[in-house]
């Protein structure tokens, strides 16, 4: 008897409902699934965000080169270094910028090929989970799509 009571007694002082145990041993919950989709929404969103801080420094970058290509080289101008107002000539100043700049496109570039690897990532995050975005679809088509079937496994994101 020991021994049955010891097999039977997996979780008996715990009351557990069949739907959710059995949604665990198939895969992740509908909010683990929601919380994954926002993750890799988020660091998307995070990536785009710092490529358009970048393009505004290429910006920014070549409208200085613009204004010192026009200036004799041996004039004085002033240079930011790790928060150190330094001073050198426009001759000294105009090559570091054209490479810095060089150097920036370049990291958009890179920049823009993980967030199109991310954006594959999340298609076929939606696509493995069935998540569907509420502006997604027309409402009429949703609508004919759900009364034909009863008990889908989608998530709906809004």
């Amino acid at each position: 008897m020991a021994s049955g009571a010891a097999s039977g007694g997996l979780g008996a002082g715990r009351p557990r409902a069949p739907g959710p145990a059995s949604a665990s041993a198939c895969g992740p919950s509908p909010e683990q699934v929601l919380g994954g989709f926002n993750r890799l929404r988020q660091e998307q969103r995070g990536l785009a965000g710092k490529g358009a801080e970048l393009e505004q420094e290429v910006a920014e970058h070549g409208l200085v080169i613009d204004t010192l290509a026009e200036v004799d080289p041996s004039r004085k101008c002033y240079r930011m270094v790790g928060g150190v107002l330094v001073e050198r000539t426009v001759k000294e100043v105009l090559p570091a910028l054209e490479n810095n700049r060089q150097q920036l496109v370049k990291l958009i570039e890179t920049l823009n090929a993980q967030i199109q690897s991310k954006g594959r990532e999340l298609t076929e995050y939606r696509e493995k989970y069935n998540i569907r975005l509420m502006n997604e679809e027309d409402k009429s088509a949703r609508e004919n799509d759900s009364s034909g079937r009863t008990g889908g496994t989608g998530v709906l994101v809004s």
